[in-house]
């Protein structure tokens, strides 16, 4: 784990560096992380971690830390985090809508990745520098040294946003031998990936590296109405480095790299009883939801639901004149500056990134044009890092110091073209009619009405009285709402913080050891937001029909009509607004950690650990919500007298969480043993779901007193908590198992188990003061979290045996066993995923100097059906009214399916 530094250090130290006198280089410089190539046998008294600031033996690490070694990510086939799945039981990184929406979750907590404005639970580092949200991470990141996974709050090394725990690569550095790689893989899915480096000297004192690699392959959805394949790969990466070593004191690494992607993501699918078994019914010819769908298309059911039961056939059908296309940009270099001072080590990280992703979108997934991103929605972070560490023992060797600080500032821009498609207001007044009129229902006519319809609701004497016409005149100007919406929504966030620390390990006596270590963070997070929305007829829904809410018969009509016209907030009022918000906050972190090694084989220790995941805005206009029960949404009129309000209802508070863990490590030479008891305690738990028309953000909490099921009803009023009588809202309890057996030379197994018990408390409310929670939770009291399985298990073997001649075999497999969970926010039960097994496989020849390998290889190999995350279909239901086993009504569920069975051949070839 390379940590975080403060600034105005790294640029003089490295000037220095420079200019310090030349050393002559013998030898080759030995990495600090050096790990055991030979044949993949994973020793831990030979990996050398720096989990603690620091270069220490994995085995004397007195914390719950996993190093996956570049053999395993190779035999694994990981090309990026997602891959770590398959070796890390605790961990679990999903995608949804975008590559730049990936969440990483260990023991089962982390952040939905779909609004920017929430950072990552999981902190992620690449050769010690931030990435501020998981899918920045997520990249082709060429060769791999290897990757620690660190599990708990790591708040006193880790920063603010590691209050689940933290991912940190290590990049293959350059080497004063000359060498090099190259490798080329096909696969199915008509699937390219050339990678190569190359590596050596310029000089005694400079050695360099270069690495490059491209990948493509055909997309693993089939757009049947399109005939165009969708969740393609099309992208390379190049990174080169230079490592200075002017003196045996002195050590300069300078990185710098440039990726692109362009590729059609994220396609779903429509979830049918063959995804989960609980939406049986949902999606059915005949059903309310398939007869409006089908009939505003001209479409038979089987042409919009190509996949209907077969969903892993991976067949769509979505509209002809959207997009999928997304494009990233991402690039940045750094400069880490290790100097030995004598009895001080100073190390320095310096590091500008800048990650900018467009992402165009089908938003329905279907073939009705319903909702759309338009080509300029996208995201552009800018970042700015500098961290600085001083390490040193003192009191005899008594005392292992750290010291150090960190800032960062970085600069979100964030674009929206959200707009309602072509067929969103037939759409939209047909779910109304078919619900509420359904004598009267033609998808073919305006308003969704027959003649006789508009006649009937019309008349003073029909079933709307006095009201009809306007109620009539709501649902012809409602059918109107098309491709209109977000030219674009934009907000701009710029983020300050800078924080010191200090991570000191006290030597007790021989074999017991105490550590320490605290961190005060300072944050500034200023938010300027704008608006430029062509919706006008939302703001005339309202005008002319405000009126009737106040009449109880006629409110449900009216409310209907305003808030389908006005979803998420779509108005062109809006543009009336002009947001500026500041959010400032502190916090102290820290560690406690009591070891002892009764032998060199066997450690105990136990922990206590405070965690910090900082607050935010939700960069989504959708989050607009009225305090007046009597006007949908938004408010109405909106001025600047009320954007104070606005702004203040996207904030989100900081997360804070309270671990506590023991454990025992042994460790001899071909086996090892690591066994991990945790408790973990979440307050202001930061949970964003979208509910089938906004995204929701809520601080969770627990209430030590009975809320009387105020909590779990459909009540956006009921279930407010006394004041001071909150509670952490989420508890994971839980124990991890990890063992490693190599009995001879050429064999070698490695086993995980992670229990987690991951739940909310039984009493939730929605934020630190007490509120009640949204009634879009209502299923959350005393459930386990989403994408939380209580049990997963992993197990890898690999044998390399000797063939003679030269010549060295390979056979490995691995697999992941997850128990069943739930993968939607909300925990509505048809987004469901039953327990399943994931299996890969390689077999391979090459040489005993490396020179040369041929592979075989499949993942997936029993091609296990599952989803990484399961949705309300936007907007797509007539009734929301709940029905048993049926929270959401009639609404229907969409799902990102995980990737099929993929096999290929692999030539490699190292020099």
């Amino acid at each position: 784990m390379r940590l975080r530094l403060l600034s105005c250090v790294a640029v003089p130290a490295l000037s220095i560096a420079l200019a310090a006198p030349a050393f002559a280089q013998n030898t080759q410089t030995t990495p600090a992380d050096a790990t055991t190539q030979d044949q993949g046998v994973s020793d831990p008294n030979e990996i050398v971690v720096t989990a603690q600031g620091r270069a220490q033996v994995l085995a004397d690490v007195p914390l719950a830390v996993s190093a996956v070694t570049s053999t395993q990510l190779e035999r694994t086939g990981a090309n990026d985090i997602r891959a770590l799945n398959q070796v890390a039981p605790s961990l679990l990184v999903s995608s949804t809508g975008s590559d730049a929406n990936t969440s990483a979750r260990i023991r089962g907590v982390g952040t939905v990745g779909d609004n920017p404005g929430l950072e990552s639970s999981v902190a992620t580092f690449i050769d010690g520098v931030y990435r501020s949200r998981t899918g920045l991470g997520l990249n082709d990141l060429g060769e791999i040294e290897r990757i620690e996974v660190l599990r708990g709050p790591q708040g006193t090394l880790g920063g603010r946003n590691a209050s689940a725990g933290m991912l940190s690569v290590t990049t293959k550095q350059p080497e004063f031998t000359f060498g090099g790689m190259a490798e080329a893989t096909y696969g199915n899915y008509d699937a390219w990936r050339l990678q190569g480096a190359v590596t050596g000297p310029l000089s005694e004192q400079v050695a360099f590296r270069l690495d490059g690699l491209y990948s493509k392959r055909d997309g693993f959805y089939h757009d049947v109405n399109t005939g165009r394949d969708i969740n393609n790969r099309d992208r390379y990466l190049v990174r080169g480095q230079l490592l200075f070593q002017p003196s045996s004191d002195i050590s300069v690494r300078l990185i710098a790299d440039y990726s692109h992607r362009k590729e059609d993501c994220c396609a779903a699918v429509y979830a049918t009883a063959d995804v989960s078994s609980t939406n049986a019914g949902l999606i059915a010819p005949g059903t309310p939801v398939a007869t409006v769908l089908t009939g505003i298309t001209g479409t038979t059911f089987a042409q919009y639901f190509p996949g209907y039961n077969n969903a892993y056939s991976r067949r769509i059908a979505t509209s002809a004149n959207r997009s999928y296309t997304g494009k990233t940009k991402d690039w940045g270099f750094s400069g880490e500056v290790n100097w030995n001072l004598g009895d001080v080590e100073l190390t320095s990280i310096t590091a500008y990134r800048d990650y900018d992703n467009t992402q165009a979108s089908d938003a329905d997934y279907g073939l009705a044009d319903i909702l759309y991103f338009g080509p300029k929605s996208g995201r552009h972070f800018k970042t700015f890092t500098q961290e600085l560490r001083f390490h040193g023992d003192a009191f005899g060797g008594k005392l292992d110091w750290l010291v150090g600080g960190y800032y960062a500032h970085e600069d979100l821009d964030t674009k929206s073209e959200l707009k309602f498609g072509n067929d969103y207001g037939r759409f939209a007044a047909c779910r109304v009619v078919y619900g509420s009129f359904s004598a009267f229902y033609n998808p073919n006519n305006v308003g969704c009405l027959t003649p006789t319809g508009v006649a009937v609701l019309s008349n003073t004497l029909g079933p709307l009285g006095a009201a009809g016409s306007a109620m009539v005149q709501g649902l012809q100007r409602l059918d109107t709402v098309r491709n209109v919406g977000d030219d674009t929504a934009n907000f701009d966030q710029t983020s300050s913080n800078f924080a010191f620390f200090t991570h000191n390990i006290v030597h007790i006596a021989k074999g017991f050891d105490l550590t320490l270590g605290a961190r005060y963070t300072n944050e500034t997070k200023k938010l300027n937001a704008n608006f430029n929305n062509n919706n006008t007829v939302c703001p005339a829904q309202q005008a002319a029909l405000l009126p009737y809410m106040g009449v109880a018969a006629l409110a449900p009509l009216a409310g209907g009509i305003i808030t389908l016209s006005c979803q998420g907030g779509s108005s062109s009022a809006l543009n009336a607004l002009t947001l500026n918000d500041t959010r400032k906050e502190d916090k102290f972190t820290g560690t406690a950690i009591l070891s002892y090694k009764p032998s060199d084989d066997v450690m105990i220790y136990a922990s206590y650990s405070r965690g910090y995941k900082a607050g935010g805005f939700n960069l989504d206009r959708s989050a607009f919500k009225n305090p007046s029960a009597t006007q949908p949404l938004p408010i109405f009129p909106i001025s600047t007298a009320n954007a104070g309000y606005y702004a203040d209802v996207l904030q989100f508070d900081e997360e804070t969480v309270n671990a506590y863990e023991a454990g025992m490590k042994y460790s001899t030479k071909g086996f090892n043993l690591n066994v991990a008891g945790f408790r973990q305690e979440f307050s202001n738990f930061q949970l964003n779901t979208f509910n089938g028309t906004v995204y929701l953000v809520q601080n969770i909490n627990g209430c030590k007193t009975s809320l009387g099921g105020g909590d779990r009803d459909l009540s956006a009023t009921t279930g407010a908590c006394p004041a001071g009588q909150t509670k952490p809202g989420v508890v994971s309890t839980g124990f991890e198992i990890e063992m490693g057996l190599s009995p001879v030379r050429a064999l070698n197994f490695n086993f995980g188990l992670t229990y987690a018990k991951t739940k909310y408390a039984n009493n939730l409310v929605g934020s630190k003061t007490g509120a009640p929670l949204d009634p879009a939770l209502r299923l959350l009291p005393g459930q386990l979290l989403s994408n939380a399985p209580e049990l997963v298990a992993t197990g890898s073997a690999a044998w390399t045996p000797s063939l003679g001649g030269g010549l060295r075999g390979l056979l490995y497999v691995d697999s992941r066993l997850a128990d069943n969970y739930n993968t939607g926010s909300d925990l509505f039960p048809q987004k469901t995923q039953d327990s399943f097994v994931v299996v890969n496989g390689r077999i391979g020849i090459g040489s005993e100097d490396q020179k040369w390998a041929l592979e075989l290889w499949v993942q997936n190999a029993t091609k296990a059906n599952y989803m990484q995350v399961g949705f309300n279909s936007p907007f797509q239901a007539v009734s929301t009214t709940p029905t048993p086993g049926f929270p959401g009504g009639s609404q229907i569920f969409s799902a990102f399916l995980a990737e099929p069975r993929t096999y290929g051949i692999t030539l490699r070839s190292r020099f």
